[in-house]
């Protein structure tokens, strides 16, 4: 056995050191360029959310911009004269924090008290709004009166404040949303314009970016920059100012998705450094917004790789020879798990499992025999136990049956009994007063010996006689009822019926008050009486009248209720006494048919039975309330449909 055990340690582990260090050497350089491209990848990711968030906000402001501007221009055409202009003027920058200035400028001679000149213009200075008319000038010529006024339209421009020419202006470069203003006539007296300071916009969307020298830049249609970390090339320089085609196609490349309105990312070589960069268009604009990352701060982490690299093959070099000592663990195990089976069929467990090995070593072939043995040893023991099992089981089963059919032939005995006391008591009571009838009325002629019965007594005993007529049918109707399957029942129940709840509530009440005369039940609807749902109404009438015959015949008649809600989907009849109530031990056994409370008790075990069937063939169900313990809650559901 030591012989065999160095054979396959040796073998065995030869093998693994064969097929484990190319392969972790394969693997460390594959690990190597995925690393760099998922780094890359999970970058251009970072990238793009955080573009997409940048572009939100954006979209928000020129959005509150446009929304501002559009909700003020019919006031100011409504009322265009110069002082309703500088409260227009002064209340939007006023009322919306994102806009950095607002002018309203007239068309030539618009106003003849101020000559050929008219333009209002507030900005925001820090905290400060500060409102004033504008310096005469040639405001006509332009970029942002001028385009709305040849376009017609509104528009965003994008321009120079000049400071060296009016006292009030906001420094730098601004984007402008430009909106014409009409007189009713639909004559164009002007220009409102709403602008940005690209600057605070800068430095706003500067705070987002997610590498620490990561950047943003804005171009136009054209390609020009008005948003970028060199103030130098913004407005004057567009993206392919000064680019060579033959060494940075890359950069003509991204120019020309940028200002051709498209959406997506470049790996891109600018100004020496390789980045890479996600743009977008701005919606409702020209504009296209980019961010560049350089790779230098996007795989940092990448070059940082290389100081785990030497503590990375040690580390795996332990794991192999690791590996190795558990795989000669394991081709040794088999003998081992052979060894405890053995012996534990030894003491008698014929229980065991030797699986079948696809070894075709001897420790291989040696399990194979052993399973092969064990399996013959077992098919042997198991006919001789099947056949003593199934001499078992059809005992158990005759016992069972036996148990059965008695138990089936004491039911029928005690629920033959139960009907016929049910039957004979109101009959014993309808032919004993049919008796007094016939006889009253043979002997009636004799009058010195018998005298006629009263009207009242004669009332009484007729009454009598039909209270026992209708209970006799009651009881015969159940037996009916009780002979019909759940499934006959339910194709034969007429569901189309549009029933009124409160109607079918107050029928059933009446219904059961001819039983009961003195019985008091108090009606609670939450529904109105044109609420109305598709059941069948003969079988939603039989389980109210059962459930009110049982809260009527155990309590006192005095505090019995119904009461109807509903929730989103279904209607509930609830109907609660004060009465004994029903024990806990026959809650299991209440909906059972021919199941009484106790043997004592009047009835033969089928109104409950009956009613939980109706409902659900309806639909819906029957619920006793265990919570409650004042006497006895049930509540009939039915779905609204």
């Amino acid at each position: 056995m030591l012989n065999i055990r160095k054979s396959f340690s040796r073998k065995l582990s030869f093998g693994i050191l064969v097929l484990a260090v190319p392969i972790f050497i394969l693997s460390l350089g594959v690990l190597f360029t995925q690393l760099r491209h998922m780094i890359r990848m999970e970058a251009v990711g970072r990238v793009s959310s955080v573009l997409n968030s940048t572009m939100h906000q954006l979209h928000r402001n020129l959005t509150t911009i446009e929304n501002a501007t559009n909700a003020n221009v019919w006031q100011v055409e409504r009322v265009f004269d110069p002082d309703s202009l500088i409260t227009y003027c002064r209340r939007i920058v006023l009322m919306n924090p994102h806009i950095d200035g607002c002018s309203i400028s007239a068309e030539p001679n618009v106003f003849p008290k101020y000559g050929r000149y008219f333009s209002v213009y507030t900005i925001r200075d820090k905290d400060t709004i500060m409102t004033e008319i504008e310096q005469k000038y040639e405001y006509f010529d332009r970029i942002w009166y001028k385009k709305a006024r040849n376009l017609n339209a509104s528009c965003w421009e994008v321009f120079f404040d000049d400071t060296d020419t009016l006292n009030l202006v906001l420094d730098g470069l601004l984007a402008s949303y430009c909106k014409p203003i009409y007189k009713a006539d639909s004559t164009m007296v002007g220009v409102m314009s709403t602008d940005l300071s690209l600057k605070r916009l800068s430095r706003g969307i500067s705070e987002m970016k997610p590498y620490p020298n990561s950047y943003f830049m804005m171009i136009d249609e054209d390609g020009r920059f008005f948003v970028h970390p060199d103030e130098d090339r913004l407005f004057y320089q567009t993206i392919f100012t000064d680019v060579d085609p033959q060494h940075n196609p890359d950069i003509i490349a991204l120019g020309h998705e940028m200002t051709g309105g498209k959406k997506g990312n470049m790996s891109v070589n600018i100004d020496g450094t390789s980045c890479i960069v996600c743009y977008q268009t701005v919606p409702g604009t020209k504009w296209s917004l980019a961010l560049v990352c350089p790779d230098s701060d996007v795989l940092a982490g990448y070059y940082r790789l290389s100081y785990i690299v030497l503590p990375l093959l040690v580390f795996g070099l332990l794991l192999i020879i690791l590996l190795c000592n558990r795989a000669v663990s394991h081709s040794i195990r088999p003998l081992n798990e052979l060894l405890e089976k053995t012996q534990s069929i030894t003491s008698g467990n014929m229980e065991v499992h030797i699986p079948r090995s696809n070894r075709e070593d001897v420790i291989g072939r040696l399990q194979n025999s052993f399973s092969a043995m064990l399996l013959s040893l077992n098919f042997h023991m198991g006919s001789v136990r099947y056949t003593s099992d199934q001499k078992k089981q059809r005992n158990d089963e005759l016992s069972k049956a036996t148990c059965l059919v008695k138990e089936a032939d004491k039911q029928k005995t005690a629920f033959i009994q139960n009907v016929s006391h049910q039957v004979r008591t109101p009959l014993n009571v309808i032919m004993g007063f049919a008796q007094i009838i016939s006889e009253t009325a043979t002997l009636s002629g004799n009058s010195s010996r018998y005298e006629a019965l009263s009207e009242e007594e004669l009332k009484g005993i007729t009454d009598t006689m039909a209270r026992n007529a209708r209970l006799l049918s009651r009881l015969i109707m159940m037996l009916y009822d009780s002979s019909e399957t759940g499934l006959n029942e339910e194709l034969n129940a007429h569901k189309q019926d549009i029933v009124s709840c409160n109607d079918v509530a107050h029928e059933a009440i009446g219904f059961i008050k001819v039983y009961h005369p003195n019985l008091h039940i108090s009606f609670h609807t939450e529904v109105s009486d044109d609420f109305k749902i598709k059941t069948s109404h003969l079988y939603l009438m039989r389980s109210l009248r059962e459930v009110l015959y049982n809260a009527a015949k155990y309590s006192d008649k005095q505090h019995v209720s119904m009461s109807i809600t509903r929730t989103e989907s279904t209607v509930r009849f609830i109907v609660e006494d004060t009465g004994t109530g029903i024990p806990d031990s026959v809650h299991d056994v209440l909906f059972q048919f021919f199941m009484k409370a106790d043997d004592l008790s009047e009835g033969i075990g089928l109104g409950l039975p009956l009613s939980k069937r109706h409902a659900q063939n309806l639909g819906g169900d029957l619920i006793l309330d265990e919570d409650y313990k004042d006497g006895c809650r049930m509540i009939l559901e039915l779905p609204i449909t």
